[in-house]
C-alpha cells in the first residue's frame, strides 16, 4: 500500500451528489463538498434532526502489534496505556517545548489501534511514529483503507439503527460495522465511534471503507440523514469552541491554550499524571506554575462589516494586536462567528476589532483564570506569602 504522502490527492466521489459545492481550495477540506446549495438548512438539520458530513480528507493510520498501547502512552500527550477495546482518546503530539504539532483521535478495537489526524499532518505523524518504533511490538502503517463520515443531530442514533449500525453509548466509544453479510449496509471493515463534539450531543463518526464511499454515503442519505458540506460541521465546532489543527492553532500554541487540557473522561488531550512524553515539562510548567499566554475564545462579529476577517489576521483593541483570528464561519442562528486566541489579560468586555469586522468576546467561552495553582501556592508558602 502506498503510504500516506504518496497517496495522489483525490477529489472525493460523493463530490459527485447533486447540488455539491467544493470546499474552496484554500480550506483544510478541500476536495469534499463545502455544502449541498443550503448551507444554512444543513447547520440546523445538523443542530435538530440528522445530517451526514464527508470528512473523508483526514488522514488515518493504523497500528497494529500487541504493545501499541504502551509504545504511543511513551511518546503522546494521552494515558492510553490501559485504553479498553472499544474506546477512544484524543490525543496530542508535542515539540521539544511543548508546542502542539499534532492533535490526532484514536481508536482501539481487535487489535488495531487506528488513528485519524488532519489530512496535511498524516505524512509527518506517520514518518514520526515510524522512526518511534526502536524495539517496541508497534506497527505503524498507512490505513487508508478507511475514511471518516460524521453523522450528527438527535436523529443520528436512528439512522444507524435502521441501516443496522451500531450505536455506542458513551462518547469515545466505538463499536465495530457489520460485515458483508448485513445488509442493507454496504459493508466491509470499519466502525462507529461517539464523539464530544462537533455538537454536545448525537455526533458520531463512520470510518467506512474508502472503495465503498459513496455506498455508505447513500444508505445514510436513504435511512434519512440530510446531506451537508463541511461548512456545516464546522459552525457546530465553533459554536461548542472546540479548535481544529491549523485553523485555531499556530506555531507558538500550548495545549492549555486551547482547552485541550484534560484526560479521557474529561474530553481532554493531555493527561497531567502522566510523563515521559515531548513536551512534558512545559506543560507541567504551565499547570503548576504559571499561566497560559492565551485563551481560545468565541468571537461575535459585526455581520454589516463590508468582508470577514481571515484565518491568521490580528484581533486588536485600540489599535493593539492582542490576539489572532482562527475558523471563520457564518452560523444560521449566531450570524457570523470565529474562534480566536486572545491574550490573558484582556477582559472580556474589550471592544475588539478582527479584520474588517467589529468583534465581541462571548461571555459563556470566557472562562476567568483565577485559580492558583499547586505549584505557586507551595512555592508562596515557603516564602511566608
Amino acid at each position: 500500500m502506498a503510504a500516506v504522502s504518496d497517496r495522489p490527492f483525490q477529489p472525493s466521489p460523493v463530490l459527485g451528489r447533486p447540488g455539491a459545492v467544493a470546499s474552496p481550495a484554500e480550506l483544510p477540506d478541500h476536495g469534499t463538498a463545502w455544502h449541498y446549495g443550503d448551507p444554512f438548512g444543513e447547520q440546523r438539520a445538523a443542530a435538530t434532526s440528522v445530517a451526514v458530513v464527508d470528512r473523508s480528507t483526514r488522514a488515518v493510520i493504523a497500528v497494529t502489534g500487541e504493545e501499541r498501547l504502551t509504545w504511543l502512552h511513551t511518546i503522546s500527550s494521552q494515558h492510553i496505556a490501559s485504553l479498553p477495546d472499544g474506546r477512544s482518546a484524543e490525543n496530542l503530539s508535542l515539540d521539544v517545548n511543548g508546542r502542539v504539532e499534532d492533535h490526532l483521535v484514536l481508536t482501539d478495537l481487535d487489535g488495531t489501534t487506528w488513528i485519524d489526524t488532519e489530512a496535511s499532518r498524516g505524512p509527518a505523524l506517520l514518518s514520526f511514529l515510524t522512526k518511534m518504533v526502536f524495539w517496541s511490538k508497534a506497527e505503524p502503517r498507512d490505513g487508508g483503507e478507511l475514511a471518516v463520515l460524521s453523522l450528527i443531530g438527535p436523529q443520528a442514533p436512528s439512522v444507524l439503527r435502521a441501516v443496522g449500525a451500531p450505536v455506542p453509548e458513551m462518547p469515545y466509544d466505538a463499536a465495530a460495522l457489520p460485515g458483508d453479510t448485513a445488509a442493507p449496509l454496504p459493508g466491509g471493515p470499519g466502525f462507529v465511534r461517539r464523539m464530544p463534539w462537533p455538537s454536545r450531543t448525537d455526533s458520531f463518526d463512520v470510518l467506512v471503507p474508502r472503495d465503498r464511499l459513496e455506498e455508505w454515503w447513500a444508505t445514510f442519505v436513504v435511512a434519512g440523514a440530510r446531506e451537508a458540506g463541511s461548512w456545516a460541521y464546522e459552525a457546530l465546532r465553533v459554536e461548542t469552541v472546540r479548535p481544529r489543527l491549523g485553523l485555531d492553532t499556530d506555531e507558538r500554541t500550548i495545549p492549555h491554550e486551547v482547552g485541550w487540557i484534560g484526560g479521557v473522561t474529561e474530553f481532554g488531550a493531555v493527561h497531567l499524571d502522566k510523563g515521559c512524553y515531548r513536551g512534558q515539562e512545559t506543560v507541567a510548567r504551565v499547570h503548576n506554575l504559571g499561566k497560559p499566554p492565551r485563551r481560545l475564545v468565541l468571537l461575535h462579529l459585526d455581520g454589516s462589516a463590508d468582508g470577514r476577517p481571515e484565518t491568521g489576521d490580528d484581533v486588536t483593541a485600540e489599535g493593539r494586536t492582542v490576539g489572532r483570528v482562527g475558523t471563520v464561519v457564518d452560523h444560521f442562528e449566531l450570524g457570523p462567528i470565529a474562534l480566536a486566541l486572545i491574550k490573558r489579560a484582556v477582559p472580556v468586555d474589550t471592544a475588539l476589532t478582527a479584520g474588517p469586522c467589529a468583534a465581541s468576546i462571548d461571555p459563556d467561552s470566557y472562562t476567568p483564570d483565577t485559580a492558583i495553582q499547586a505549584g505557586r501556592a507551595a512555592v508562596d508558602r515557603l516564602r511566608g506569602r
